[in-house]
């Protein structure tokens, strides 16, 4: 779909359903953990390529137990490469969610910031002739001030 405007918004108890349905995808693997970039790097990875490669040499150890030494758990070896699988494949919809979510945040904090730049514009203008909007001007302007003397520039992310 086409970017245009983003007119929404998520009640409380939307949010919390939200929440609530993403802590049960958590609870519904429980097997989850996380690795230190120290681990990640020592390990062997396993991407789209070599995908075929695992899948023939679970069919290769299924069909020739007798060649692999008894301490090889080839059931482990399948259970691994089925939910390798399944992992990839739940990955790829969680990514699809995480760039909408992404895309979305970006373009509709990209509206409010233009819409702020706007009304601060407003309120710089008509602080100059209507008492009381000096203070609010100044404050919305603080967004802008030059950090230990370098000017800031108003820019996408900024």
């Amino acid at each position: 779909m086409a970017y245009q405007n983003i007119t929404a918004s998520l009640s409380p108890q939307e949010i919390q359903e939200i929440k609530t349905a993403l802590q049960t995808i958590q609870k519904r693997l429980p097997f989850l953990i996380t690795l230190s970039t120290q681990e990640r790097r020592k390990l062997i990875k396993m991407g789209d390529k070599s995908l075929a490669f695992v899948n023939n040499s679970v069919t290769a150890a299924q069909s020739n137990r007798e060649i692999l030494p008894a301490s090889f758990d080839v059931d482990e070896l399948v259970r691994d490469y089925q939910l390798a699988i399944a992992l990839t494949e739940l990955l790829t919809s969680m990514r699809q969610l995480t760039e909408q979510v992404d895309d979305t945040l970006l373009a509709v904090g990209s509206e409010a910031m233009s819409s702020s730049l706007t009304v601060y514009d407003y309120v710089k203008t008509a602080a100059k002739k209507t008492p009381g909007l000096k203070t609010l001007a100044q404050q919305l302007g603080d967004r802008f001030k030059a950090i230990k003397g370098r000017p800031t520039k108003i820019a996408s992310g900024s």
